[in-house]
């Protein structure tokens, strides 16, 4: 060989070299943090159906109509895109201490689909694993959950879209990093977003002593909604609590707006 072929060896190994010196850290670090497990197809199909079933449209039907601006008969709700997974932050991230084993951000809280009445205003169906199978658990108002999945998609095509419900926060995890995606979290930590370590370490300080089976807890003061969301309809009011999961607070029947599937469903409409 040439010293000129061995030169350019040496050049092409050095760069490659500084190449993996340089990305490691980065990469090292974004995978210390494990994605939360997607969906299956199976359960993204039995969301659809129950969502789409005749009883739950004809709960949906009266939820459109139950400020009088719309007839039941005339509600004609369709369900419009995708069914989303839709993740909350975990408590085991929050819990987690530097140095602890590597857990994901967020866990996988239900599946949800956007349903459309006639007169275009929109609601967000929930549906989750419950005893009997895959139900409904709670009708929102608006398209929050496809919405958010679409912007963080957007912003990261393998990234996390995942919810901070204590502020009323939404962002992606984009490898090593947590971008906002709404004003709440903007302001949670900033504009241009933040690492994942700081991160952890934020809603350490803000959280870990308000876990399940913490003394917080057990003073039943967890659970993610205040003290205002007490009737069909009311106001959604973030707290500094942790939530309990949707099954549970269908299980609970604190809002029986409509049984559906032989769940009660909880209404809620959206904080402003």
């Amino acid at each position: 060989m040439t010293g000129g072929g061995i030169k350019r060896l040496f050049a092409a190994g050095t760069l490659a070299a500084a190449l993996t010196l340089a990305l490691t850290p980065q990469t090292a670090h974004a995978a210390s943090v494990p994605a939360p497990p997607a969906p299956d197809a199976i359960s993204v199909g039995a969301a659809r159906d129950v969502i789409a079933a005749p009883g739950t449209l004809d709960t949906l039907s009266r939820f459109f109509a139950r400020d009088g601006a719309l007839a039941a008969a005339d509600a004609a709700p369709r369900i419009e895109g995708d069914v989303v997974a839709v993740y909350t932050l975990a408590p085991e991230f929050v819990a987690a201490r530097p140095g602890a084993r590597p857990v994901p951000i967020a866990r996988q809280e239900f599946l949800a689909a956007t349903v459309v009445a006639a007169d275009g205003r929109k609601a967000s169906v929930w549906t989750a694993d419950t005893p009997r199978g895959r139900q409904v658990v709670n009708i929102a108002d608006g398209d929050d959950e496809a919405r958010y999945a679409a912007a963080g998609a957007r912003l990261s095509a393998a990234g996390i879209v995942f919810r901070e419900p204590q502020i009323n926060a939404w962002y992606v995890q984009d490898g090593d990093r947590v971008l906002p995606l709404n004003a709440d979290a903007k302001r949670a930590i900033g504009a241009g977003g933040t690492g994942v370590s700081a991160y952890r370490d934020r809603v350490h300080r803000a959280y870990a002593d308000k876990l399940p089976g913490s003394g917080y807890d057990a003073k039943g003061l967890a659970g993610g909604f205040g003290p205002n969301d007490t009737g069909p309809g009311a106001a959604h009011t973030a707290d500094d609590s942790f939530p309990v999961a949707p099954t549970a607070i269908a299980a609970a029947g604190l809002l029986g707006f409509a049984g559906v599937s032989g769940v009660l469903v909880r209404v809620r409409r959206r904080r402003g």
